[in-house]
């Protein structure tokens, strides 16, 4: 028996230990990325580089150089500068949208998955109703209607994300819902707003913060793609996409003006991927005991 108890000891003790082993080289590389990548769009302003907007047609496409880290564009802007400043456009836009899908998708997942009944159908059915819609041609039709504007481009991105969200609020609710330490709240007589904030959010916020990085990838990628059509943020601002869309037409002579923000949105998108799915198995509900 002492034996028995030991050996359940040293295996309580070693198991943080083994979860902590689990996240690997490759997700602190990942999350080391990051790091950077938003320091040198937070901090791009007190960096020395040149404006990103100015222009100097005798200096078009010049090659990596020391005045031009990683040289200029078809219209003579520092590639270095646009790429840096491009990064707060496609991380601006990357996080706010999803945060719109997150409080607007997660509270009415919550509340879904609550109360259940006819408001839960009635949910779910606008939700599946949004998703009829392809989001690319959504996104691309309510673009063109409302105009080109960072605003507008993170609005819609934002409520198209929301079902994403909804969804996996409800999920993780109606898992939690029936746990004992609800019932518990429930038979001392704490009200629904009490047992929704106090019991079901901090479980609930989890698994959705885990998701959140997971759409922050995917927003970045719509907003490239939209970019990249030329229904992103409007000129002289530059993102990732539309940096790649200008690439496109020196790939010939330069193909780094293309490959360049490709690779550094691959980059940031598959750090939010890795980060996110790292956290999404270590935050999953079904795996805990709570």
């Amino acid at each position: 028996m002492a034996t028995l108890e030991l050996e359940v000891a040293e295996e309580a003790v070693t198991q943080p230990v083994h979860k902590g082993r689990r996240l690997g080289m490759l997700f602190w590389t990942a999350i080391g990325w990051l790091i950077f990548v938003f320091a040198v769009a937070i901090f791009a302003t007190v960096l020395p580089l040149p404006s990103p907007t100015d222009m100097d047609m005798l200096e078009r496409r010049a090659p990596f150089s020391a005045e031009h880290w990683l040289g200029t564009d078809g219209l003579g802007r520092d590639e270095l500068s646009r790429l840096i400043y491009g990064a707060r456009i496609s991380l601006v836009v990357g996080v706010c949208a999803p945060v719109i899908g997150l409080v607007i998708g997660g509270a009415l997942g919550m509340l879904a998955g609550y109360f259940r009944g006819r408001f839960e159908s009635m949910v779910v059915g606008s939700m599946d109703v949004l998703l009829a819609f392809p989001p690319l041609i959504l996104a691309l039709a309510v673009t063109a209607y409302l105009g080109q504007s960072i605003f507008n481009l993170t609005l819609i991105l934002g409520l198209l994300s929301v079902p994403a969200f909804m969804r996996v609020a409800r999920a993780a609710t109606l898992t939690l819902a029936r746990r004992e330490f609800v019932i518990a709240a429930q038979a001392l007589g704490a009200t629904h707003a009490r047992i929704l904030l106090r019991e079901l959010l901090p479980n609930v916020m989890l698994p959705l913060l885990a998701f959140f990085l997971l759409g922050v990838a995917v927003i970045i990628v719509v907003e490239g793609s939209l970019s990249f059509l030329g229904l992103g943020v409007p000129p002289p601002i530059s993102s990732w996409g539309s940096m790649i869309g200008e690439g496109r037409e020196s790939l010939d002579v330069a193909p780094r003006l293309a490959f360049l923000p490709a690779a550094a949105m691959f980059l940031t998108v598959l750090s939010f991927n890795l980060v996110g799915d790292t956290l999404r198995a270590l935050t999953d509900p079904r795996q805990g005991a709570l």
